[in-house]
């Protein structure tokens, strides 16, 4: 049975693959957090410029994975799998050598767009290659990568910040990219949807343009003003672009989102669930690492090694609960582990001015527990609810779901953040947003040896952190609602729906 034994052997190495270039894509979502206080020495960025380290990235991401969705069911998953090895191997070595922060937020963006077609076509490909309870075994491994690749990142950055350069955060992707670039050409099938005949342009200019403007208004209204037109005109043409977007994909005959599953509540469910998870938890990961090293003094591998009790019980919950996470109803399941994570955030919320870092573990590892039930609950979910040769959409749908969410979170937490740490600045005799933008971007190192500025800044961004500790334990909740749509999935599916779980 030579046959067989290829076949099985060329799937192992397409997971290979897989796994390696979403971790590689996932890491460097979170692996800049941990770098991030580097970068704005050596740089001198504002906190806005922080945020589009991340946001920049995140925002190109999560605005082109519909369209590379689509684009792979049209020309070939493994074309377009190899392309964003290339293009996100080129736009890391970019990153490596850019001279402003200008210019490593444009080589960020470049990244995303790499990895927008990376991540489009991760589950799509595991779909092509495995079938039944080998799928779902598959999914569990890619689901464990994603959660390990997400929580890990600031623990590599760390490390790599601290014995090489934050630069080094960004070469390290280059050797990955060519060992995937080999595999992709040599092992992995090529699978495509032979009905889709056009390219949504019209879709991709009015998400792309409608998702950027959102983000750019989050980010800059602090600095021009919420009343300001160029604010107002960035978050209503944002608001109009996306209902543009949704006409056009209402009568295209072949949508890179088709607008019917949103009359699935199941789906609508898991969506909503995954965007609160991205927008309520990973988007605080930035701002912790922040306050680790800016008001309480630890070094980027001192930040790294705290931030451990999330990745290791991210990595090693869905591989211990797997054959019982099989046996609980999908609903329950995803509201559950969203439960836990806020759980989690309302623990960290108790962390107050002088006290240790310590006071955040409860919260680290109850929010490791909540995130690794979730992220292989999500993932499972994802290719339940579409046609199998829409995999590269149902993929899309949920990835842009979880980037967006990241994406967005930065930007309004960022956002409040900034503006508590002006408040209480301003009430102890610093006022100004000169002064509210350097200590949030910077910490007590906006403080230049003066103690009393000192404890100012410690108070206000201690503050500053609990609150978007609470709102993002309040969208947690809202996530977990949420889940309770997906109940209506047992009545459209015929199999049992805590089997995507697993």
């Amino acid at each position: 049975m030579p046959h067989v034994v290829d076949a099985s052997e060329r799937g192992r190495w397409t997971l290979v693959a897989v796994c390696a270039t979403t971790f590689m894509l996932l890491v460097d979502i979170t692996i800049v957090n941990v770098a991030l206080p580097s970068v704005q020495r050596q740089l001198h960025a504002s906190l806005t410029g922080l945020q589009w380290v991340v946001d920049a990235y995140a925002v190109s991401l999560a605005a082109l994975i519909l369209t590379a969705g689509a684009l792979a069911d049209r020309y070939g998953r493994r074309l377009v799998f190899a392309a964003g090895i290339v293009l996100f191997t080129l736009a890391s070595f970019l990153c490596g050598i850019a001279w402003n922060i200008a210019a490593l937020d444009g080589a960020r963006a470049l990244q995303g767009i790499g990895g927008a077609a990376l991540f489009a076509t991760a589950l799509a490909l595991i779909g092509a290659e495995y079938q039944g309870p080998a799928r779902m075994n598959a999914i569990a491994i890619w689901g464990s990568t994603v959660g390990f690749a997400v929580a890990a990142g600031p623990l590599f950055g760390g490390i790599i910040t601290d014995y090489l350069s934050w630069r080094w955060i960004f070469f390290v992707n280059i050797p990955v990219g060519v060992f995937a670039f080999v595999l992709a050409l040599r092992e992995v099938r090529e699978s495509r949807d032979m009905e889709a005949r056009r390219s949504d342009i019209g879709g991709l200019i009015t998400f792309s343009a409608a998702l950027f403007l959102i983000v750019f208004g989050l980010l800059r209204g602090n600095d021009q003003g919420w009343g300001s037109v160029q604010i107002l005109g960035a978050l209503l043409g944002g608001g109009a672009l996306l209902v543009a977007f949704l006409v056009i994909e209402r009568w295209q005959e072949r949508p890179m989102l088709d607008i019917s599953l949103f009359r699935r509540p199941a789906f609508v469910g898991v969506q909503v669930a995954t965007f609160c998870l991205g927008a309520g938890m990973f988007a605080l990961f930035p701002f912790i690492s922040i306050y680790l090293q800016d008001i309480d003094g630890y070094s980027p591998l001192g930040a790294g090694l705290r931030f451990l009790p999330i990745t290791a019980f991210v990595f090693l919950v869905p591989l211990v609960t797997r054959k019982y996470a099989a046996r609980v109803a999908l609903w329950l399941l995803l509201g559950g582990s969203l439960s836990i994570v806020a759980v989690g955030l309302a623990l960290m919320e108790t962390v107050s001015v002088g006290s240790s870092w310590t006071v955040l573990l409860p919260g680290f590892i109850v929010c490791g527990i909540g995130i690794g039930l979730a992220n292989p609950t999500i993932a499972g979910a994802a290719l339940r609810v579409v046609d199998p040769s829409r995999t590269g959409m149902a993929s899309g749908i949920s990835n842009t779901c979880r980037v967006g969410g990241l994406a967005v979170g930065v930007a309004a937490l960022g956002v409040l953040l900034q503006h508590r740490i002006g408040t209480h600045l301003a009430a102890a005799g610093y006022p100004g947003k000169a002064a509210s933008a350097a200590v949030s971007s910077s910490g007590l190192r906006a403080a230049g040896g003066d103690p009393r500025l000192g404890h100012a800044a410690n108070v206000a961004f201690v503050s500053g952190l609990r609150l978007i500790f609470l709102l993002g334990c309040l969208t947690l909740v809202v996530g977990a609602g949420a889940s309770l749509l997906v109940r209506s999935r047992r009545a459209e599916a015929s199999e049992p729906a805590a089997a995507a779980a697993s």
